[in-house]
């Protein structure tokens, strides 16, 4: 079947990204966002959907931004701006639960971890901390936070009551965390042109995969700011908007 111009242009723009990007991974995709993202924060998808954190600095405003998982177009936003507290984080879904951290925009300040209904995106439930939180990993029992940079781990309960605090031993700086097949897996950077993403078993913290990642052709760190990993689908979104959306395939180390 020949290729349409369109269909042409997306294999060239693949194929010019072949062979770097992440570490034993393969680049299956490349989605431009619709909407106004600000700065990227962090993201979680669904079957039917997927939603992305981005806080506008200037407006003092933070936003999670639904778009359709089939045309990546924009749905629908909500404003969880929390007082002097605008900046959202890498969040985590639950359930029918999207957890998301809201802090002030500077370390050691504070922040509220928000329960939203990922349904309705009316916000349930705030829990307060006293610290920036700048991402957060569901594990369906607990949560763990991790403050500026991640040099800190918080673990609470569904409750809020904080229950272990938990130096993070590594030097890359999460700044977005899941929680999947019994193991934490964080997201960051190194320093402004290289980053990773790391397997620790939990509660063990002890790391045992760490993937290597590079640049986009814009120059940014693939592993900067937002992380998504489903099976061996991993998908990330570096850039502020314009946003886009790269679906990479883990491959075996």
């Amino acid at each position: 079947m020949a290729l349409t111009p369109a269909s042409l242009l997306s294999s060239l723009f693949l194929l010019a990204f072949a062979g770097a990007g992440i570490e034993n991974a393969s680049l299956k995709e490349i989605r431009i966002l619709g909407g106004s993202l600000h700065h990227v924060q962090g993201i979680d998808l669904d079957r039917d959907h997927f939603w992305v954190t981005s806080v506008d600095a200037a407006g003092q405003k933070g936003y999670l931004d639904q778009f359709n998982r089939a045309t990546a177009k924009f749905e629908r936003r909500l404003d969880v701006t929390d007082g002097p507290r605008f900046h959202p984080g890498g969040f985590s879904m639950d359930g029918d639960s999207i957890w998301v951290p809201v802090a002030e925009y500077k370390p050691h300040s504070t922040a509220v971890l928000e329960e939203i209904d990922k349904r309705t995106l009316a916000i349930r439930r705030k829990i307060a901390v006293a610290d920036h939180i700048g991402c957060v990993a569901a594990t369906g029992e607990s949560l763990i936070a991790g403050n500026w940079d991640s040099r800190q781990l918080y673990v609470f309960n569904l409750a809020g009551r904080q229950l272990q605090v938990i130096n993070n031993p590594e030097q890359n700086r999460y700044q977005d965390m899941k929680f999947a097949g019994g193991m934490l897996i964080a997201s960051g950077v190194f320093n402004r042109s290289s980053g990773a993403i790391d397997w620790f078993t939990w509660p063990a913290m002890k790391r045992v995969r760490r993937v290597r990642a590079g640049r986009t052709d814009r120059g940014v760190p693939y592993t900067q700011e937002a992380m998504a990993i489903q099976g061996s689908d991993l998908y990330l979104v570096p850039e502020d908007g314009p946003s886009r959306l790269f679906h990479f395939i883990l491959t075996a180390p």
